[in-house]
């Protein structure tokens, strides 16, 4: 038997390209399953099961120990005392019983206005208690350094849908509920129906997903528990605060002071990773500041503490929020002979001017068809120009509920105005960025800022090119990821202060603003490095569903951004992947956006949400999200489309008329890429007369319905505006 030999032409199937990774597979047949460590050899590699798994339960072992000695030290001896908020569930609630029964269950200490700090001797456990102001404002700042949230609730059950709303959106520490008067002439069983239709409510309002406890208060003895529930809670801190040191002050008080400025000094217990001299303050609505000294203060609730130990900065960080603007780093161009020859055009225009006018003052005086053209350019959606200076009129907002009275305070012309972004949002909607190609004017001059663009996603566009006065001013992080990872590594070093520690701090140059327009307490951050500078920060948002109204872009709004909070004049744009965006000319109702402005560089990962301030300084939560990057290359552009009407239709080609109105706009466009409503691609190919007609080819044949579209894009950036709030 003769057995077959493969030839030299037998065809071999390829190996199978599996990357320059191993697979799992191969790993655990060689028995090398594990982690690599740095020195190349694998971690796990000589465990075998039985050891990896009692590895695994020693490292659990650890890290409940760890968290039962955390949560035993909290509240306690070396530790900052548990500071708990209260908050009414609306304006209706009373918090007078509530903080009278807490001044009886201990010690109370450091008693002012809205705090106190409060020593249970039988629990050995130390509590810092805060009733912030009635604003919506304070009550945010307020909680954000809050170990517990207590919510005080009567028995309407009910609650401000705008506090539980943006108590959610910024971030919300462990919660629990406190129902007072309520079942005290009930009974068991009416008592127990009440309990489950609170639990309802509680559901509905999505308090259920935080584990909050609920206690009721029907006699003096229910305090106990109350209490316990106080100091007995599983702890988190807000992401935005993990990284840096913070502190509510239980007394603030103003020194050397000068014509403007003078030194604050505000005592209370650091809390998060300990302080730095060296690092900057901010104090919420009034900015950023150097700190003069740390001094460490009597303990409240202990004698035998260390005092008097003094730390002063070294290195200071720098206040500067702008950089300097070097005039000699723009773009410099040399003229050209076109130039040249336009300058002699120019001197040889006549133009009528007064008697007696000079010839200096003549080259700065306009004739008629120059104030024609300079007004035509003038565009009522391009608010890029717009006037910083407004107008404000003090008017009465006490609306009567009669009808009789309705119109006494309407203002007709503010409601027009609304009208008028009203019918712009809707034609907007309806057509987007369609605009008609002026008539008086011509269109290589009009969108003479504007470019073609073959594919929107794929085409290239240079983020560096044709950038506004304003970024000479910002800073810009290269490699933000990096650089962010990198300053969060340092900020968790071991700082001079620790944390726990009761300290005065000595604020510099302060505004005196601050002493009239504050209580007692405030609340301070320190900021990592480079947090003071500015930048383009972009932060996605969601339409809140019972916002109401149209908001423009550009239009002034609050936005609070962790732990700061600034007034800014946005711009929207979609939220894509791409590395271009189109630019929303309204807020979107519906779906995610981003909204753009200049703002200082947030390092952490921080909620955002965006306000309107009421003419009356109450606020309007307009919506919610996240903070989605600090970059100023990210691009953004704002999409006009130019509109025609086939006359004559011949299979692919068509005869358009009202896209341009002379030749020399349709000699300028031609290289633009033309598309239409159902699809069809297609190009310029000639000028049809002198009255803008043109003959344009297309890909397939058009309908005698289509409309013939071409979209320019220009890149737009944020209004320059920025003050703390």
């Amino acid at each position: 038997m003769v057995s077959h030999k493969a030839g030299p032409l037998k065809q071999t199937k390829k190996a199978h390209k599996h990357g320059k990774h191993r697979s799992k597979g191969s790993l655990s047949a060689k028995g090398k399953a594990g982690v690599l460590s740095g020195n190349g050899k694998s971690g796990l590699a000589t465990l075998n099961k039985k050891d990896r798994k009692n590895r695994e339960k020693q490292l659990k072992k650890v890290k409940v120990v760890s968290n039962a000695a955390e949560k035993r030290g909290l509240g306690g001896s070396g530790h900052p005392p548990i500071c708990v908020v209260l908050l009414p569930a609306h304006s209706g609630v009373d918090l007078t019983e509530t903080l009278q029964l807490l001044r009886q269950q201990g010690e109370v200490h450091s008693q002012s206005s809205n705090s106190f700090y409060l020593l249970n001797t039988k629990l050995k456990k130390r509590l810092q208690v805060v009733c912030p102001g009635e604003g919506i404002l304070d009550q945010l700042d307020t909680v954000k350094c809050a170990d517990l949230v207590v919510l005080v609730w009567d028995s309407s059950f009910s609650i401000d849908p705008l506090l539980r709303t943006c108590l959610f959106a910024q971030g919300l520490p462990p919660v629990q509920h406190i129902v007072m008067q309520l079942g005290q002439s009930f009974s068991d069983k009416e008592f127990n129906i009440q309990k489950k239709q609170f639990s309802e409510i509680l559901q509905k309002n999505n308090f259920s997903i935080n584990n909050s406890k609920v206690q009721y208060m029907r006699q003096a003895s229910d305090f106990d528990n109350i209490l316990w529930g106080l100091v007995n809670f599983k702890h988190h801190t807000l992401g935005f605060l993990k990284d840096r040191g913070y502190l509510i002050t239980s007394s603030v008080e103003m020194q050397d002071t000068g014509p403007e400025t003078g030194t604050l000094v505000v005592r209370g217990f650091l809390r998060g990773q300990g302080l730095d001299p060296d690092q900057l303050l901010h104090i919420p609505g009034q900015g950023h500041f150097r700190i003069s000294r740390i001094v460490t203060s009597p303990d409240p609730f202990s004698e035998n503490s260390n005092t008097g130990i003094v730390y002063e900065p070294k290195n200071p960080a720098s206040l500067d929020m702008e950089c300097e603007v070097n005039e000699m780093d723009a773009e410099q161009t040399w003229p050209t002979e076109e130039d040249y020859e336009q300058a002699e055009e120019a001197k040889k225009h006549t133009k009528r001017v007064p008697k007696g006018t000079s010839a200096y003052q003549a080259v700065w005086m306009l004739s008629d068809d120059e104030e024609e053209e300079e007004s035509g350019m003038e565009d009522e959606e391009d608010s890029e120009e717009e006037s910083d200076e407004e107008v404000e009129e003090e008017e009465e907002t006490d609306y009567y509920k009669d009808s009789d009275n309705y119109d006494v305070h309407f203002d007709a012309e503010e409601e027009a105005e609304e009208m008028r972004k009203f019918r712009e949002a809707c034609e907007d909607e309806q057509f987007p960025d369609e605009m008609d190609t002026p008539i008086d004017m011509a269109a290589r001059i009009r969108f003479q800022k504007y470019r073609g663009l073959a594919s929107f996603r794929t085409s290239a566009w240079d983020p560096q090119e044709n950038l506004p006065r304003d970024y000479a001013r910002i800073s810009q992080i290269r490699n933000f990821r990096h650089v962010r990872k990198s300053l969060l590594r340092q900020s968790n070093t071991e700082k001079p202060v620790q944390a726990g520690a009761h300290v005065d701090i000595y604020i510099s140059e302060v505004p005196l603003s601050l002493r009239d327009s504050t209580s007692s307490t405030i609340t301070l951050f320190s900021l990592l490095p480079h947090e003071q500078r500015l930048s383009v920060q972009h932060v996605a948002q969601a339409r809140h569903p019972l916002s109401t109204g149209t908001v423009k872009g550009k239009e002034q709004l609050l936005a609070q951004v962790g732990f700061r909070r600034y007034v800014v004049k946005p711009i929207f744009s979609q939220h894509t992947k791409s590395n271009k965006h189109k630019m929303e000319r309204f807020m979107p109702v519906a779906g995610n956006f981003v909204a753009s402005f200049y703002a200082p560089i947030t390092l952490t990962e921080s909620p955002a949400v965006l306000f309107k301030v009421e003419e009356d300084g109450s606020v309007t939560l307009l919506s919610t999200g996240t903070l989605l990057s600090c970059d100023p290359d990210r691009v953004v552009c704002k999409r006009v489309v130019l509109s025609g009407h086939p006359a004559k239709v011949n299979k692919r080609s068509a005869v358009v008329r009202y896209l341009f109105y002379n030749r020399e706009d349709i000699a300028y466009f031609k290289p633009v890429q033309v598309r239409t409503k159902h699809g069809r691609r297609g190009h310029i190919k000639e000028a049809l007369g002198t009255h803008g007609h043109c003959k344009i080819t297309f890909d397939k044949p058009i309908q005698q319905s289509d409309t013939v579209l071409i979209p320019l894009y220009k890149r737009v950036f944020p209004k320059w505006h920025f003050e703390y709030f």
